[in-house]
């Protein structure tokens, strides 16, 4: 009785449940979606008022976009807090962990971690940190970005109460994150953790650079999206967009087979009113398979990278070392 309630048992049940759950939750958004929700010959069917070519085009020009966006900015980040390493290196630690991410997002973080402290032998806290810093930037422009069109959706705030509700939470969490980043040199334990010390030397200026470079990318991402879905036949609106994407990102960041499930059920879910749930299931379903094969190309390019990186995944599994788990998952595929 005693060994079964020992530390080292109970922190086996903790990670087991945090590897297990999210795939759960992916597997039963699968079934769900694609076994009871879908009806198959109706997305057949709302595929065909697609512009197929200008529709593959654009989402083929949107991934590589953001794919080559991400990577410059963390470069960045990195050679600004950590060291100096070629651009270069890290689009191809980026680029090698894509064929991870075909499979699952969060191995392909962590792959990019693992990346990331190789070569500039670094901690995984100094990398966490500094990767950290441009998700930090995205998420407050979303946040202002739904703050900003919500009132201008149809029915305003009233009409949109998930979109309020979230524009709030993200501000309470945002004045909460703000805080603790002050108050952490005072905070004993925190102060004297690692993330407690990299906390303590933040100057919240050092993400107004990250904030100017997403902000332009939140513009052509509601771009990109405003012209996709016309070109699958469902327009939707750009302010319906801009408010409602940013939940959508929230949504990306659980894990799943593929990315399949959870952008389905939410493309149907905050879209509702601008089109069919089995159009919207369609179009979600079409732009995550082209991601998918863009996913296993890019990776292809960089295959010598990406064997490298699930070599690396590998032994650490063997070694028994923990996989990074950065803080934030990286939602680049709205």
């Amino acid at each position: 009785m005693g060994l079964l309630g020992s530390p080292a048992v109970k922190d086996g049940r903790r990670n087991w449940w945090r590897r297990i759950l999210p795939w759960a939750i992916s597997i039963a958004a699968l079934v769900y979606v694609f076994g009871f929700v879908t009806d198959w010959s109706a997305l057949v069917t709302a595929m065909q008022g697609a512009d197929v070519p200008l529709f593959v085009g654009i989402v083929v020009i949107d991934k590589v976009a953001f794919f080559v966006a991400w990577g410059l900015l963390q470069a960045l980040a990195v050679r600004r807090f950590v060291g100096a390493v070629p651009y270069s290196q890290v689009i191809a630690i980026r680029g090698g962990s894509e064929l991870l991410r075909a499979a699952n997002g969060n191995i392909a973080d962590a792959a990019i971690v693992l990346g990331l402290m190789q070569i500039t032998r670094a901690s995984v806290v100094s990398i966490l940190a500094a990767s950290t810093l441009p998700y930090l930037g995205h998420i407050l422009v979303m946040l202002v970005q739904a703050t900003l069109a919500a009132p201008l959706l149809a029915g305003g705030i009233a009409a949109n109460r998930d979109v309020a509700v979230a524009v709030a939470a993200g501000w309470a969490l945002t004045a909460g994150g703000f805080v603790l980043i002050r108050l952490a040199p005072s905070l004993g334990v925190l102060a004297r953790s690692p993330v407690g010390s990299w906390l303590s030397k933040i100057d919240t200026r050092v993400l107004l650079p990250y904030f100017s470079w997403f902000l332009l990318l939140a513009v052509v991402d509601i771009g990109f999206q405003w012209f996709a879905t016309r070109a699958f036949g469902i327009p939707i609106p750009w302010e319906a967009l801009a408010a409602r994407i940013p939940i959508l990102y929230v949504v990306l960041a659980v894990p799943s087979l593929g990315g399949f499930g959870p952008r389905e059920l939410t493309w149907a879910y905050l879209f509702a009113e601008y089109a069919s749930r089995d159009a919207l299931i369609a179009y979600a379903f079409a732009t995550n398979a082209i991601f998918l094969a863009l996913h296993i190309v890019i990776g292809a390019i960089f295959l010598p990278r990406a064997l490298e990186l699930i070599d690396r995944i590998r032994r650490a599994r063997a070694s028994g070392e923990t996989l990074p788990e950065p803080l934030l998952h990286d939602p680049v595929d709205p």
